[in-house]
């Protein structure tokens, strides 16, 4: 069997993604970011920019919290979804 490359590893999850994000960034806070770490930490490319703004997107997330972790400026609020949804990992 031939190994699995990441990407098709990823695309073997399953999400239920909930209508209440389980994140909230704060855009006033990004604005003033120089470094804009998020971009760069997020395994699932959820932050993204877009016209010189960081745009955010929780659908895809993993649930690794290293956005929360990056921000030194405090502007992520992150915590786990709502029981019974977000990422599901059905292989390994």
């Amino acid at each position: 069997m031939k190994p699995l490359k990441i990407e098709e590893k990823l695309a073997l999850n399953k999400y239920d993604v909930d209508k209440e994000p389980h994140i909230r960034v704060a855009e006033d806070l990004c604005r003033a970011c120089e470094d804009q770490p998020c971009l760069f930490v997020c395994p699932s490319d959820c932050f993204n920019l877009t016209a010189g703004k960081v745009t955010f997107s929780y659908e895809g997330c993993l649930e690794c919290g290293g956005c929360r972790i990056a921000c030194d400026k405090g502007a992520v609020t992150w915590g786990y979804p709502r029981p019974g949804f977000g990422i599901t990992y059905e292989y390994g």
